[in-house]
């Protein structure tokens, strides 16, 4: 008997329509335009199921099982329960012999299959044995009903939109709009989008459309929908009594099973190699179940102060990997914005997704899977902001003198352009946080501007649209997780529900799949979360070295150059590029008199103030808000203004 050949689904793109009544089913017409929407997530495959009252649709980037057998939607034998899935479930092999045991059979070689047998014998208890990330709908047509569900750190997007006639689903917002819905902005959202640069679930910029929660599946019956979780992290007062070294040792074994059941693929895989510690680890583990194992590392030419290429250059030596640099000049940056100004159909303003894009689209050209080290910062306490939390719940007399001296910081140039200006910036931004509330300092070191300031960035027709009180209890929402005395903890716990999936998990999952590319995260497999949370504080943080556990775990494995470098960052130029490849987009068309006048959204008086700032010799945290707000309009003009 010859080898059979497991498929995993792989990366793709889904939407649906159930349809309560007449008016309603006139939105059946358009699923075909609402999945082919959905194009460059799956280039490779289209199919379209529909009765009376209900669409499917499915885009498919194909990886290892191309045959037709494997196509989606997919129907269970009995023809009532059909799937379409985007995503990968990495232990499906296991579930489908357990399944197997209990004289199932199968007639694909697909996790989408075993996926479905799974939840006809289990329904929603099927969620907790799934380890990967996903989202899927199951239509039952004997009940009528959807089951829909988002895996447990929300890699995959969904959103969704009911009313009274209809229920609508998709991977992304512009196949939501190719039902021809009502546009109505939400100032909530834009609102929270200007201090963030992104908008949290479950809310999107328009009003009534959601995202479905991380670890949340959603059932749709007879016109009354139910959302419910199925997983948290568990944060229970008692931490691990384990030891340092035996943490380490644990950490090793997790993180090696990880990446090893992210190297499944008959295509060609690689890694994303940053020469920071997360990627590196990544691929020194990849490397030694892959031989010739690609990694693909980004550099700037222009910008030797971003440039890491030297380290990553050395940890593929060190693993003998087939390394490819791609060297980007700011004008290469500039000539890359429109596609991905193009491809974001919802605000979102993190700067790094221009070096995520184009890093993707290289790799593409070499390779159909990367892993990535993402998630492990916001896991293990990477970021300067968890720096800063550290010193202050364990504050000395320097920490005591930097808040003293709030008056000097603000009187020095800020920039994150030269060491001065952010070293400047930074203990302006401590400072100041050191005097606020638990909550109002996350909120603060979290995002780029204060309530206040975005608020008056508002015309007067905008602030009447504004309801401040639903604002309050959306931002309350989404800082409850933070006592009124924070430990290390409560930050982290808080970032992989807010700044994990919301910013991080968007900006790679948009950008790589505009490029058809695959990402997986080992760091994010849910063993090795739950395992990363039952450890103490100082497993992680100290006030010497972040990340600690994994950087002191793979100290024999790594180079040691890279234990003596700074932490820069995965950034992009973005002050001196806004000055000059962009001038002209801020001052004579997005973000002109005329352009803000004509909208109505903004007040131009403030506006003309950021812009000032920005050509000024003190331009501090301003370029974050300047692109914030390009990156607005820009959407506005081929997304948001109603069409007449």
């Amino acid at each position: 008997m010859g080898s059979v050949a497991f498929a995993l689904s792989n990366m793709c793109g889904i939407t649906g329509i159930f349809a309560f009544n007449l008016v309603g089913k006139f939105n059946l017409i358009n699923i075909t335009a609402a999945t082919q929407a959905l194009e460059k997530r799956g280039p490779d495959h289209q199919a379209v199921y529909h009765d009376d009252f209900v669409g499917l649709g499915h885009r498919r980037l194909s990886i290892i099982d191309t045959r037709a057998v494997a196509h989606q939607p997919m129907w269970d034998e009995t023809k009532r329960y059909t799937i379409i899935f985007n995503g990968e479930i990495f232990n499906f092999q296991e579930l489908r012999k357990k399944l197997e045991n209990k004289g199932i059979t199968f007639f694909s070689n697909s996790d989408t299959e075993v996926l479905l047998k799974l939840y006809i014998q289990e329904k929603e208890n099927c969620l907790h044995q799934l380890n990967g990330f996903f989202t899927f709908c199951i239509y039952d047509k004997q009940e009528q009903s959807f089951f829909i569900a988002r895996d447990r750190f929300g890699v995959k997007p969904l959103l969704y939109l009911m009313d009274e006639d209809k229920f609508l689903f998709a991977s992304e917002m512009k196949s939501i709009l190719a039902y021809g819905i009502e546009k109505e902005l939400d100032f909530t959202s834009l609102h929270t989008y200007l201090q963030l640069n992104y908008i949290p679930a479950p809310r999107t910029i328009f009003k009534n459309v959601k995202k479905l929660l991380p670890g949340h599946y959603l059932k749709v019956h007879r016109r009354q929908s139910t959302v419910s979780q199925y997983y948290l992290i568990a944060v229970d007062d008692e931490q691990s009594t384990m030891d340092y070294s035996t943490a380490q040792e644990k950490f090793i074994d997790l993180l090696e099973a990880s990446v090893q059941r992210r190297l499944i693929a008959d295509v060609p895989l690689g890694t994303f190699l940053s020469g920071g510690i997360d990627s590196s680890v990544v691929t020194g583990l990849a490397a030694k179940h892959k031989p010739n194992l690609h990694t693909f590392s980004i550099g700037f030419t222009d910008e030797k102060f971003f440039d890491e290429t030297s380290y990553a250059n050395l940890v593929a030596k060190k693993f003998k990997t087939e390394h490819t640099v791609f060297s980007l000049s700011n004008q290469d940056l500039f000539e890359h914005v429109h596609s991905i100004l193009d491809y974001i159909d919802e605000p979102f303003a993190d700067s790094s997704a221009i070096n995520v894009y184009i890093l993707s689209k290289e790799t593409r050209k070499h390779a159909t899977v990367a892993l990535s080290g993402d998630g492990a910062d916001e896991l293990l306490a990477g970021y300067n902001k968890h720096a800063a939390f550290y010193r202050l719940i364990h504050p000395g007399f320097a920490e005591t003198l930097t808040a003293a001296l709030l008056p000097l910081w603000n009187s020095l140039p800020q920039s994150r352009n030269n060491f001065v200006g952010n070293k400047a910036r930074q203990l302006r931004r401590f400072a100041e946080g050191m005097k606020l509330t638990s909550k109002e300092r996350y909120w603060q070191w979290a995002g780029y501007a204060k309530s206040e300031e975005t608020y008056r960035l508002f015309s007067e027709k905008s602030k009447s649209a504004l309801d401040q009180a639903e604002y309050n209890t959306f931002k309350s929402e989404l800082l409850k997780t933070i006592p009124d005395k924070e430990s290390i903890r409560d930050i982290l716990f808080t970032d992989m529900q807010l700044v994990l999936p919301n910013d991080m998990l968007t900006k790679v999952d948009w950008m790589s799949m505009a490029n058809g590319l695959e990402v997986r995260t080992p760091f994010l497999d849910f063993e090795l979360v739950n395992f990363a949370f039952s450890l103490p504080d100082d497993h992680k943080i100290n006030s010497s070295m972040r990340k600690r556990v994994v950087q002191d775990a793979f100290r024999n494995l790594l180079p040691p150059e890279l234990y003596k470098r700074p932490k820069k960052g995965f950034e992009v130029p973005m002050l001196k590029w806004l000055r000059q490849e962009m001038k002209s987009l801020i001052q004579d068309d997005l973000l002109s008199e005329k352009t803000i006048n004509e909208q109505g959204v903004f007040n131009y008086g403030e506006i003309k103030k950021l812009k000032e700032q920005l050509f000024s010799n003190n331009p501090g945290d301003v370029h974050a808000r300047i692109w914030a707000l390009l990156v607005f309009q820009w959407w506005w003009k081929k997304y948001g203004a109603k069409k007449s």
